[in-house]
């Protein structure tokens, strides 16, 4: 698979996470291991040099200066080639251990300068690198030398994130998962994940994410600066209308392709694959999904569909590489599926059928074409009539605008005839056509605010929302019986949430009724752009699912995702902590129900699941006999946790909160308290 592989190294837990990886890609192949380790002798030799000045009068003498530049060139720069040597012992004596090729690599000056340049001077085809160095703190994401490295070469890069024996967490899903957008470095990457599960065992899955509800927030924010006069010629309603019915959908078709044809090259290979469609922002989607599925490697593209070839990294990679807590694959190859493999259905058309679409006008005439298509494919028709033609536009169009369209062609058609330009005076016609278009606006938003809890279908196999009367998905090609009907019962709003309920007109004049739980739950999100796709996002599902009240149950489970408060050190009104993600090495332990503390928070409610424990204070609480013992000490940690005002809970902060605790239970038996005093009230 690999032909040379380059570790640099620097004896930190993750450097040699990077050996381990490379001697298992490279076992039972012609695989050769490179390492090289970067000291810096002659930059300690400047630096000595600049410190003479302030040196004790004793050295100021020209024959001690000279003694002394002779000892430290003696203790640094050979001291330095000495560590180096022993560094690149350890991957040396491994790859002899398992017969792997080997070259080790001793380079002196700047760390990222020279493996940059050793990089593009040599024939390695991937590079391992740890996240981070022996210069990581504790809030590090990823080292300097690691991020200069990466801009700056075009070798495909692995950067250990995950390292078994730092971090608590392990990989609950082991899977090798690659994110698809169409682009050929994605593919490229697919290409690579196929060989990498090949050799390490290890299932695979492809993911691929698109927004459908950018657009909806940003029409949102356009309302509040767009004039009365221009918002009538934005048109809100006919725009939002042409998403939810053409360009959602479509994008979602799309996307969905990019899997299809990632399966048939998985499945060629002579493997299995299973594939999953997210919707929402790719960052967000795609962090959410590694940190519920914690996959063992995560491959992206080095750069997007929407980049420039001039690019160092994508913004989406960039992000994902910092953020998600496993390992991270950056593809620069670059690969392109035959035309033959894209996922399409042959659907014919009569005669009638494509005279009629000839009629439409040229500038209108593609998207017609696809959303005639997808009606058809949705209802399971193999052949468009101009029977079907009229079916779909009756749904997609208002009544009236399918035959001015009509009527603009024929005097096109007309003006072509008698020699004269045919776009002359287009812009008249055009206008005719969205008057024509528009004409039953108002009927429209009436209808729309008419929509209640109707019946919804889902698509079972891409998650696609359709409309009740299709017997195929059209996004995903799934038949009638993988088409259900959405339970919305855990979402209606109770008589009581409805009493005090808030109904707005949306930007393109269509009510929709919020409780007040759910508004109260969507203004914990920070104000500014984050609430307003938050917002969007429950919003839009509401009015795709027919869902007409929008309840606090509905709101989070579409979310599905942790809220940052906007003061998150803080509790609520009621005591609580807002929403927290973990520090890195520490995780959730324990499951204790909510309590009322006693001794330290005064009675506040404290939730467990809010406190993340690091491996070592895990053993120390297992230390403790199962049962009442154990439980009440994890509960006096966690309320002592509470009083500090901290989520993450280590070896020394446990201890200090058991010593606390007996200090205080000390105190209150002196004072008289009885054995009721010291158990903490559940909830």
């Amino acid at each position: 698979m690999f032909k040379n592989i380059y570790i640099p190294v620097d004896n930190s837990d993750y450097s040699n996470a990077c050996i381990d990886l490379a001697l298992e890609l490279a076992k039972g192949s012609d695989t050769t291991i490179s390492a090289s380790h970067v000291y810096a002798a002659k930059m300690h030799d400047v630096r000595f040099r600049q410190m003479e000045s302030g040196l004790p009068e004793e050295y100021q003498d020209e024959k001690e200066l000279e003694k002394q530049r002779a000892i430290h060139d003696q203790l640094i720069t050979k001291g330095m080639e000495v560590i180096t040597d022993s560094y690149l012992d350890v991957p040396k004596y491994k790859c002899k251990a398992n017969n792997i090729p080997y070259v080790g690599k001793s380079l002196e000056g700047r760390n990222w300068t020279e493996l940059v340049r050793d990089i593009k001077e040599s024939d390695y085809d991937l590079v391992i690198m740890g996240a981070l160095g022996l210069g990581a703190i504790k809030d590090s994401q990823i080292g300097t030398v690691t991020e200069r490295v990466i801009r700056r070469i075009e070798t495909d890069t692995l950067i250990i994130k995950y390292v078994p024996a730092i971090h608590e967490r392990k990989s609950s899903s082991d899977k090798i998962v690659v994110a698809v957008d169409g682009s050929g470095y994605a593919f490229g990457g697919l290409k690579t994940a196929i060989e990498m599960a090949k050799a390490l065992n290890k299932p695979l899955e492809v993911i691929s994410t698109f927004d459908p509800y950018f657009h909806y927030a940003m029409f949102n924010s356009l309302t509040g600066v767009l004039s009365k006069d221009a918002a009538k010629v934005f048109k809100f309603e006919q725009q939002e209308k042409l998403h939810e019915d053409i360009i959602d959908k479509g994008l979602a078709k799309i996307y969905q392709s990019h899997l299809e044809i990632s399966r048939k090259i998985v499945e060629d290979e002579g493997l299995e694959c299973t594939i999953r469609l997210l919707d929402g922002k790719v960052f967000e989607k795609v962090l959410q999904y590694a940190r519920e599925e914690n996959p063992y490697l995560l491959i992206l593209g080095r750069i997007g569909v929407h980049s420039t070839s001039d690019m160092d990294i994508g913004g989406n990679t960039e992000n994902l590489l910092r953020m998600v807590p496993c390992n991270v694959y950056l593809s620069s190859k670059v690969y392109q599926p035959p035309i033959d493999m894209q996922a399409e259905e042959t659907i014919d058309w009569t005669k009638e059928a494509k005279e009629r679409l000839k009629r439409i006008p040229g500038f209108v005439r593609p998207m017609a074409t696809t959303a005639i298509l997808r009606y058809a494919l949705e209802r399971g028709h193999s052949m468009i009539t101009s029977g079907v033609i009229t079916e779909a536009c009756e749904k997609i169009l208002p009544a009236g605008a399918m035959q001015a369209m009509n009527n603009i062609g024929d005097q096109m058609r007309d003006k072509m005839a008698r020699g004269e330009d045919p776009l002359e005076g287009m812009i008249e016609d055009r206008s005719a056509i969205l008057e024509a278009k528009y004409a039953e606006e108002a009927k429209l938003a009436e209808e729309a605010n008419k929509v209640q809890d109707q019946k919804t279908l889902k698509c079972n196999e891409c998650g696609t929302i359709v409309a009740e009367d299709v017997v195929k998905c059209g996004v995903c090609g799934a038949g009638a019986e993988s088409l259900f009907a959405m339970d919305k019962s855990g979402f209606q709003a109770s008589d009581e949430e409805r009493s005090d309920a808030t109904t707005v007109t949306t930007f393109d004049s269509v009510q929709v009724t919020w409780t007040q739980d759910a508004l109260d739950y969507l203004n914990q999100f920070p104000e500014g752009h984050i609430r307003r796709r938050a917002h969007a996002r429950i919003e839009k599902n509401a009015r795709v699912q027919k869902v007409s009240t929008i309840s606090v149950a509905f709101a989070k489970d579409l979310l599905n995702e942790k809220i940052t408060e906007k003061e998150p050190a803080k509790g609520n009104g009621n005591g609580h902590k807002a929403a927290v993600a973990p520090a890195e090495g520490f995780r959730s332990f324990g499951e204790l129900e909510p309590f009322e503390g006693k001794n330290f928070s005064k009675g506040i409610e404290i939730d467990p699941a809010q406190y993340f424990w690091s491996g070592d204070a895990i053993g120390r609480i297992e230390k403790v006999p199962q049962g009442f013992m154990r439980d009440n000490t994890m509960e006096r940690v966690l309320d002592y946790a509470h009083s500090q005002n901290t989520n993450n809970i280590s070896l020394e902060f446990c201890e200090k909160g058991i010593e606390e605790s007996v200090k205080v239970m000390n105190e209150m038996v002196k004072n008289g308290a009885t054995l009721e005093d010291f158990i903490p009230q559940k909830k």
